[in-house]
């Protein structure tokens, strides 16, 4: 049975934030409007500026590509994203410039998660919504490149894997990087090519074995030898996927495993690092052998984790959770990277238009139907046009305390950041939780369980 903190209470935990006014549906109907033309408004400049590139650099009106020759990655990000609001033309437009122009038979070593994620997920998640073999015969491609990365004598991946050669380096990697089972099991299916899943499968279970006694996960660990080179244990950077994988593991693929893996490790996690500080929840930093508290840093990417709390059925704890997010978020009217929680001031300025936050507000409202999660995402959604829009897309912040803007808009904003603002404000019946399931990169696949490697 699932518990619910009134919204009295989560209103009180949020003392930082200002009052909301309610949402209803009309009005969440113009708000899914409003987003879906500030979406546009990003792509636009995207097309304008930068179009057949990586990203736009917003500011300067130029162009960026992450390894000097184009992977096209904002529009592949963004694919599944024209798809959901509803942009045939921008849709089409985008999977033909996919299609006929971009080719992985490429000398460059790229880095294995970052394009599994936004590269391999979008295409996988691109071709389920649209049905186009192209865009499967690429991710098919582009699988066979990257899978050497998981030839290491642990079967965790390498970091780094030539696209042309094979080539592997990078020898330290971390949780997150080592679990892409939604992707390469999605791959699996999909190809019929069933060592997709096995070596996906092997290398998130190889970090799951090399758990501490408390059942916690470091930071860092050797490819080579699986021993751990930093034992900081946490939800955040380096790790925050892995414990999301887990759980949605189980949610694609009904492996056995996978629930298991999740039921242990987020008993460790909500057992250690939680902190109550003024009557409000934090995760903090642990130690993985003792479960010490080693720090109280709490920031963007941590944000993620009262979503995926709701979303596996931990409903009080994650309301708890996201009011502190939001009370984060509403000091500066952008989230940090980094929040002292403890001493309450920021850490790390950064806001690289990030969306955990508001991933965690669309599923709070998803799992509990309570309309004070629209209403929040109402303030969030008025707060990122107001400190990140550009005359030409939107810009990151370099610094939330002074509302400076960065010459970036990282492919995410598109993939993730709108989208989550566009489901939240939309029916639900725009993306079935029951049929998708959402990747790390916000990238929706089909669930196949009955068909399950």
């Amino acid at each position: 049975m699932l518990l619910l903190l009134p919204a009295a209470t989560v209103r009180a935990a949020s003392a930082a934030a200002p009052p909301l006014a309610p949402v209803d549906a009309a009005q969440a109907a113009r708000l899914a409007a409003s987003v879906r033309a500030e979406f546009l408004h990003a792509w636009n400049g995207y097309r304008r500026y930068a179009w057949g590139h990586d990203e736009l650099r917003p500011l300067s009106r130029t162009a960026r590509d992450w390894y000097g020759e184009p992977l096209l990655m904002t529009p592949i990000d963004a694919l599944d994203t024209l798809v959901l609001m509803g942009l045939p033309a921008e849709a089409a437009e985008a999977r033909e410039l996919i299609a006929t122009q971009l080719s992985f038979d490429r000398d460059i070593d790229v880095k294995h998660f970052e394009i599994v994620i936004r590269v391999l997920g979008g295409l996988l998640s691109a071709y389920e919504l649209t049905h186009d073999e192209r865009l499967l015969a690429l991710a098919a491609d582009l699988g066979r490149r990257l899978s050497p990365a998981f030839d290491s004598p642990t079967g965790l991946p390498w970091v780094y894997v030539n696209l042309r050669t094979g080539r592997t380096r990078g020898s330290e990697t971390n949780p997150a990087e080592s679990a892409l089972l939604p992707e390469y099991g999605t791959l699996a299916q999909l190809t019929g090519e069933r060592a997709y899943y096995d070596k996906a499968m092997r290398a998130m279970t190889a970090i799951y074995q090399r758990r501490s006694a408390l059942g916690l996960v470091g930071e860092r660990i050797d490819v080579e030898s699986g021993a751990w080179t930093r034992p900081t244990s946490h939800i955040g950077a380096r790790i925050d996927s892995y414990y999301e994988y887990l759980w949605k593991c189980w949610r694609l693929f009904a492996a056995p495993s996978c629930l298991a893996m999740w039921n242990s490790s987020i008993a460790a996690a909500n057992r250690y690092y939680p902190e109550n500080v003024g009557g409000a929840l934090w995760y903090g930093q642990v130690d993985m052998n003792t479960g010490r508290h080693t720090g109280s840093e709490y920031g963007a990417l941590e944000a993620f984790f009262p979503g995926l709390l709701a979303y596996s059925g931990h409903v009080a704890r994650a309301r708890r959770l996201q009011a502190s997010s939001f009370a984060m978020w509403s000091v500066n009217g952008a989230e940090p990277d980094s929040y002292d929680y403890r001493a309450a001031r920021v850490t790390e300025p950064r806001y690289p238009l990030r969306p955990e936050i508001v991933e965690s507000t669309w599923y709070l409202y998803r799992i509990t139907g309570d309309a004070y999660y629209r209403a929040m995402g109402a303030q969030l959604f008025a707060d990122l046009k107001r400190c990140c829009r550009t005359p030409d897309g939107y810009a990151a912040l370099s610094d939330v305390t002074t509302h400076t803007q960065a010459d970036e808009m990282p492919s995410f904003v598109l993939a993730e950041t709108f989208k989550y603002f566009y489901l939240l404000f939309s029916p639900p019946a725009t993306l079935d939780l029951q049929r998708f399931v959402l990747t790390t990169e916000a990238h929706p696949l089909r669930r196949n369980t009955a068909h399950a490697p």
